[in-house]
């Protein structure tokens, strides 16, 4: 999506002695040496009754208004769908929308799938597909996907099965969204009945996924029931129940795997990969990531304001160092803000567009020169910590040493783990910070859902970047149709970026899960933040 999810700061995804098995996969190198990307698990063998699914924090909610990190729609994937659904090989197809056609750039039109039925048993209708869209057009829900919808002048039912979208400008990239939290359907009556209680433990979602929300007790899990009314017969859920658990603490949960307790998990603690790398109990797994790691500066109108200064902190970066002590080297210093992996429309062109990208090597003294031409010697940023996860922590003292070296005044403020996430939706808790840490990973195979964001006025930028040029070419590439003329637009996109240096580009990550030996089916890559992942888990024996 064009606000990409936020990655809920540094649950990375790592380690250097593990590899992944069970199925194709490719060999990739860090520093700490080799690892395998394995992009799916063999097909489960049968049904299963129960699965426990161990999360790394609860979530706030579960309104797909502010399904924007990796708790919330690790569980909302497999309870509601959207228009358009992404796959694991991260395609778009359709979903609940069984057609999308744009009739003329500025519109689309999708036809919404007949016999498809929310949880309750009440059937979707068109009026259900207007309803969920507007909210996030609606100024008082204050949808996080509301940068989906820039482009958009009205959402209308235009027959009993189907929905115009009417833009203001054409936007390619609208109906790849439309497989995001942009383009969750949910019941118009039930909205309307829960209103602000829609998506809390008391009031909980009717959608039409392959999964219903059992019951939410607060502080320890998410029970979800499988929906025997689904209307995919391929997707139909395997096992009975998945309870969701909450297990903040990184040695705890690592030790819940091993121990059985859990199942299985996604963004597994960098702490505890060497021992579930050996563990007899189940399989750690590497898989496709769109994601990368950067510094996001949070105020150009502040200190780094100026470019130079950004340049300068990111010359003085070593980031192999960097890596090395994060996440045990296996990951790949980072070229550009997005990573290679979010450019699923032109794999082959992104190699060529990422080599022609300059290197970012560690350069204390031209870093140090920089500074002086800025005036800026002494000047104070101020960089955001938490205990979230110890890879913040690494990162901020990083980040600390090396400005100080070129003669920056660099702080830390401490932020509170279940506050880190309002860094990246609420402008006030960012006033006074500088610098925040993210991995940030894209919903859709398009680069320009990234690249998008750091248009003037977007949602997710940040800093309040602007640049007319910039915004001229983020409109050429949402109007153009042809996947590959649309890649070569982001690239000079991301070209402007790098010079700029918007965002400060750290490392890339691949995704990572556990799974016990009894289970098998689930897919190993960020596609699990919008696909039904555990419909197709169940028994590998």
């Amino acid at each position: 999506m064009r606000t990409s999810r936020l990655a809920a700061a540094a649950m990375i995804v790592l380690a250097a002695s593990a590899c992944g098995g069970g199925a194709a996969g490719s060999r990739a190198a860090g520093p700490g040496g080799a690892f395998t990307i394995t992009r799916d698990t063999p097909p489960a063998k049968g049904p299963v009754d129960a699965v426990t699914w161990a999360l790394y924090a609860e979530p706030q909610s579960l309104d797909y208004a502010y399904a924007f990190d990796y708790p919330p729609n690790t569980v909302l994937a497999n309870v509601c769908e959207q228009l358009m659904r992404i796959t694991p090989d991260m395609r778009v197809e359709p979903g609940l929308a069984s057609k999308a056609d744009s009739p003329d750039p500025k519109r689309w039109v999708y036809t919404i799938r007949p016999d498809v039925r929310f949880h309750d048993g009440s059937l979707l209708t068109a009026a259900d597909v207007v309803a969920s869209m507007r909210r996030h057009m609606d100024p008082k829900v204050g949808s996080y996907w509301v940068s989906a919808y820039q482009n958009v002048e009205s959402v209308e039912k235009t027959g009993p099965m189907e929905v115009t979208v009417n833009l203001n400008k054409p936007d390619q990239l609208f109906n790849e969204e439309m497989g995001t939290s942009a383009g969750t359907v949910e019941s118009a009556a039930f909205l309307a009945r829960t209103g602000s209680g829609y998506g809390t433990p008391d009031k909980g979602v009717n959608c039409t996924g392959p999964y219903s929300l059992q019951r939410w007790e607060k502080g320890q899990s998410i029970t979800l029931n499988r929906f025997d009314g689904y209307w995919k017969p391929e997707l139909k859920a395997k096992a009975a129940t998945v309870r969701n658990v909450f297990i903040s603490d990184p040695a705890a949960r690592v030790n819940a795997l091993l121990s059985g307790e859990a199942d299985g998990s996604y963004l597994i603690p960098p702490s505890g990969f060497t021992r579930l790398g050996a563990a007899s109990s189940g399989k750690l797994y590497f898989g496709p990531n769109t994601a990368a790691v950067s510094l996001i500066p949070l105020d150009l109108k502040g200190t780094l304001g100026d470019p130079r200064l950004r340049k300068a902190l990111s010359m003085a970066l070593d980031r192999k160092s960097i890596l090395k002590a994060s996440v045990a080297g296996v990951a790949t210093p980072a070229k550009a803000p997005a990573a290679i992996g979010a450019w699923g429309i032109a794999p082959e062109a992104a190699k060529q567009y990422y080599a022609k990208l300059p290197d970012l090597p560690a350069d204390l003294g031209a870093a140090k020169r920089l500074v002086q031409e800025a005036g800026a010697a002494g000047k104070k940023i101020v960089i955001a910590t938490s205990t979230l996860a110890p890879d913040i922590g690494v990162v901020a003292n990083a980040v600390q040493a090396a400005g100080q070296a070129i003669g920056l005044q660099v702080e830390q403020k401490a932020v509170a783990p279940e506050a880190y996430t309002a860094l990246f939706s609420d402008p006030k808790a960012r006033q006074g910070i500088d610098l925040v840490m993210t991995i940030w990973y894209d919903s859709t195979p398009d680069p320009l859902e990234f690249y998008g964001i750091l248009r003037t006025g977007n949602f997710s930028n940040y800093g309040g970047y602007s640049n007319p040029d910039y915004d001229k070419l983020v409109d050429e590439a949402g109007a153009e149709a042809d996947s590959a003329a649309r890649a070569a637009v982001v690239a000079k996109l991301q070209e402007i970026a790098v010079r700029d240096m918007v965002w400060i580009p750290l490392y890339e990550v691949p995704h990572s899960m556990f799974l016990n030996n009894r289970l098998t089916g689930a897919p190993t890559g960020i596609a699990q933040l919008v696909y039904p992942w555990a419909a197709p888990l169940g028994s590998a024996g």
